[in-house]
């Protein structure tokens, strides 16, 4: 199974991620209150680069947390894209560079509702991973397929868990 299906993943689907070119904007050492400024800058200079062609889309946006969220933590957040760019690209300030998709297992799920409702849909992924004896790499990965002007109650994301 892909890390970009067509349809929702299940309540805990094993999976194996695929190396794939991302297009990013990275943010070293953020916190939980300061992710709305940096996903609409982010996504905005990535979106503005797809209008002028320098990148193409390959997916839907995503999101990679590195470290515990609830925390201090790093981010990359962007989109799968035909071709990583050779070189960062500066978008009126805002830096995208190249990166890769995570490889390896993972277990994934889909989370169906607004945003501010995805830490339940988190909880409940780990607590069924570690349930089963998976581990954790400590890494996780947004991946937001509904667009997001969508109503909150049909917003799909769904939510991969890369594992050792």
């Amino acid at each position: 199974m892909t890390a970009f299906p067509e349809a929702p993943f299940g309540a805990a689907d094993r999976i194996e991620l695929d190396p794939m070119p991302l297009a990013v904007v990275r943010h070293v050492g953020i916190r939980f209150d300061d992710l709305r400024e940096a996903f609409d800058a982010g996504y905005a200079a990535v979106g503005r680069q797809f209008g002028t062609g320098a990148l193409v889309p390959a997916g839907p946006a995503l999101a990679i947390y590195h470290g515990n969220p609830m925390e201090e933590f790093d981010l990359e957040l962007g989109f799968p894209v035909a071709s990583a760019p050779a070189d960062p690209i500066d978008a009126d300030g805002v830096l995208i560079t190249a990166s890769t998709l995570p490889s390896g297992p993972a277990v994934a799920t889909t989370y169906l509702g607004a945003y501010d409702g995805l830490g339940t849909g988190w909880s409940g992924l780990v607590e069924r991973a570690v349930s089963a004896g998976l581990m954790p790499r400590g890494i996780s990965i947004e991946v937001y397929v509904s667009d997001p002007t969508e109503r909150a109650e049909r917003l799909r994301t769904d939510l991969i868990l890369p594992l050792t």
